[in-house]
């Protein structure tokens, strides 16, 4: 049988976990030949359906997820137009709520998996020609397409139990209207929710030759499953935690900084639900340093004392964290049944944000059911008052299976019905001011979350409180907050708001613009004085060290040789300047 995996992704930097992972569970199996087609969502898919009807698969398969599940549909709808006995079956978090109606609407897929897969679509692949036998499998959701045969099987259902059939792996999902009707599309089946209980004993995906290595990140998962509980979250449906032995990821470890890479995303959806196995991880990290960095999601209320102190000797520059914090307001955490008091999260961030050798990430969701645009922006504020690393502001998307999606009608959303299922309007937050919401993300990742103009834009969002609103409303007003713009641009920008409209802090703006080595010629380097100058026999040195050889230049900011001067290597073509110095009034 030939088996031919859809990698689809955003763009080539980014690769499913999905494909290798499952393949190393039955890589020694010689009865299905594996084939790939890598694509993105930019490309044509004419391109890519050509590419896949090229090797005349058996069995197509993919992974659907928010951002290419669209884009995926109309790759599967013509390799079946073109290939009609062809098995189409799709994974992934978009199927982890209710599955009979997109079946229905979809004819194009012969059967989607619910759950974890590594065990279940083995177990697929033995039977992946035998449609009868697929209800025995765990996690599979398909469609019985024959008519009298579905018939059959609803009229022995109704004689075993008279009213309905269990949902549980291997049985029918029966209704009282299924049982007085059944139309040619078929008896919907669904194989339950499929986990992986034995954790520890499947293979590794790394060890798959389908393992991509030449990506500038790995995953890898420590842990599987969360003990948290949130509304929005696919993974706060009460799965069972599950853990890998340290041994194992040490291991696995290795194996990735003997590949030559570099950084490692840690998929585990609370880090450090659990201390002590965190801190072991933190020190096994630390082992690897300075050959990998690791990216990891933490929850600031759960920092007891051993994890701060662990946290604060780690190596700089060895983890990058992603602190869970998604809203500074109680009422909106509760709503959204997210574990851990606002108190206790904030006095975790504000440690976590204090630590020199830790970069830490701080994520806020608008769309959130008691959440306004007004309090958005005071948060934002907040967390630039903690210094935190970046500030990532998301909308919220329902995803199929959440807590918060069943509920949207209760509790007052509206949203998008097609992926990547956003929100369009709470009570509390209306359509407009959620295209706001994006248009303020836009502005932290162009200027906070941008090393060259974090220090400055902090600054102006923490002491200038209508800061944030008139920028934003400036370069909404210009066209530029929706145009991909250079980070020289970017500076310009700034420069010239705070010029007009701010203009106490020109000069840091200047300043800013020096060190990240943009063009002294341009607008914002105007007041600089350049050629022949004479070093100060009273300046201060920042940092660098002064050489005769230096090119300089002069940033004035008052009278008698007052303002910064900066050096650069004459003998190298390196922009920014490596030596800072200041006199003062």
């Amino acid at each position: 049988m030939k088996l031919l995996w859809i990698d689809l992704n955003c763009s080539y930097a980014h690769s499913s976990l999905a494909m290798p992972a499952l393949h190393a569970q039955v890589m020694e199996r010689k009865d299905v030949e594996w084939q790939v087609v890598r694509a993105t969502n930019n490309e044509a898919v004419g391109t890519t359906v050509d590419a896949i009807y090229a090797h005349r698969p058996d069995v197509v398969a993919a992974t659907a997820w928010l951002f290419t599940h669209e884009h995926l549909l109309h790759i599967v709808g013509r390799v079946k137009a073109l290939m009609p006995d062809v098995k189409v079956i799709l994974g992934g978090p978009e199927f982890l709520g209710e599955n009979e109606d997109y079946l229905r609407q979809h004819p194009e897929v012969d059967a989607v998996f619910r759950g974890e897969g590594e065990e279940g679509f083995a177990h697929w692949l033995s039977v992946w020609d035998e449609p009868e036998r697929w209800a025995d499998i765990p996690g599979v959701c398909y469609l019985k397409n024959n008519e009298k045969d579905g018939v059959q099987e609803l009229q022995k259902s109704r004689s075993s139990d008279n009213t309905s059939a269990s949902t549980e792996a291997g049985h029918l999902s029966v209704t009282p209207e299924l049982l007085n009707s059944c139309t040619p599309k078929g008896i919907y089946y669904d194989g339950g929710l499929a986990r992986v209980m034995d954790f520890d004993q499947l293979v590794p995906p790394e060890e798959s030759p389908l393992f991509m290595w030449d990506k500038p990140f790995v995953q890898v998962e420590t842990t599987r499953g969360c003990f948290n509980t949130c509304a929005f979250c696919v993974s706060g449906m009460g799965d069972p935690i599950r853990t890998l032995p340290l041994e194992i990821v040490r291991q696995r470890l290795h194996r990735i900084r003997e590949r030559g890479i570099r950084d490692v995303r840690i998929l585990d959806r609370t880090f450090n639900y659990h201390p002590r196995q965190a801190v072991e991880l933190m020190r096994l990290f630390a082992e690897f340093h300075p050959h990998l960095r690791f990216h990891l999601e933490i929850h600031p209320a759960l920092l007891p004392q051993s994890v701060r102190e662990v946290l604060g000797t780690l190596p700089k520059g060895l983890l990058h964290l992603e602190a869970g914090i998604q809203s500074l307001r109680q009422e909106v955490l509760d709503t959204s049944c997210r574990k851990g008091t606002l108190e206790q999260a904030l006095d975790g961030l504000r440690f976590l944000c204090s630590l020199p050798n830790l970069v830490t990430h701080a994520d806020l969701i608008a769309g959130l059911p008691l959440y306004t645009l007004p309090q958005i922006y005071e948060d934002i504020r907040t967390l630039a008052e903690y210094r935190a690393g970046e500030i990532q502001l998301e909308s919220l998307k329902l995803l199929p299976g959440t807590a918060m999606r069943r509920r949207a009608g209760e509790l007052g959303i509206r949203y998008s019905p097609l992926p990547p299922y956003e929100v369009l309007e709470t009570c509390q937050i209306t359509s407009t001011q959620l295209q706001e919401a994006r248009r303020l993300s836009r502005l932290l990742d162009a200027y906070y979350n941008t090393t060259a103009w974090q220090a400055l834009t902090r600054q102006l969002i923490v002491r200038e409180a209508d800061f944030l609103i008139r920028f934003l409303t400036y370069l909404t007003e210009h066209n530029y907050i929706d145009q991909p713009m250079s980070l020289e641009r970017r500076g310009e920008l700034l420069y010239l708001f705070c010029r007009k409209h701010y203009p106490t802090y020109t000069t840091q703006a200047t300043v800013a613009w020096i060190e990240a080595g943009m063009s002294l010629r341009k607008e914002p380097a105007e007041k600089v004085m350049r050629g022949r100058l004479q070093p100060p026999a009273d300046w201060q040195i920042l940092y660098g060290k002064y050489d005769e050889s230096l090119r300089l230049c002069h940033l004035p900011t008052g009278s008698d040789g007052q303002g910064y001067w900066f050096g650069y290597d004459s003998t190298s073509q390196h922009p920014a300047p490596i030596f800072k110095a200041v006199v003062e009034g």
